[in-house]
């Protein structure tokens, strides 16, 4: 079995693009477009706290089950990306929505967490988002 190891990918035509044939043999798949841009994991009780993360550099609590993950380094625009997540309050499984006021930017993803009943938002004891699109 060959090893490559390196520190630095580089497309041959287009230095961010770079190619991966995809299952089956008939497709490609660009390998930036395929990365996780962003991800954060946070304890959304009492004061809330960052877990472990990738490109964010804060958590706001903006209110029971309402925060917002600041990113490190900012989309492209605030339509160039999607998120989602994973969510746990009083442990049972909830699950998570963008925020009812609508607001989206290119530099954090603002949400709502809501217990198993997905009929009011909950603080979360567990709440994951991943984040794919463009980079700015």
């Amino acid at each position: 079995m060959s090893e490559i190891k390196t520190d630095k990918l580089t497309g041959t035509s287009t230095a961010g693009v770079i190619l991966v044939t995809g299952e089956g043999n008939s497709t490609t798949t660009n390998l930036q477009q395929g990365l996780a841009k962003a991800w954060n994991n946070i304890n959304g009780t009492g004061t809330i706290a960052i877990r472990d993360s990738f490109n964010i550099s804060s958590i706001a609590d903006n209110g029971t089950g309402v925060y917002t993950h600041s990113l490190s380094n900012s989309m492209s625009t605030s339509d160039s990306f999607t998120f989602s997540g994973f969510v746990r309050c009083s442990g049972n499984v909830g699950y998570l929505a963008g925020d009812d006021d609508n607001t989206f930017t290119s530099s954090s993803v603002k949400h709502a967490t809501y217990g198993s009943g997905a009929t009011n938002v909950a603080d979360a004891l567990y709440a994951t988002i991943d984040v794919h699109g463009d980079l700015a």
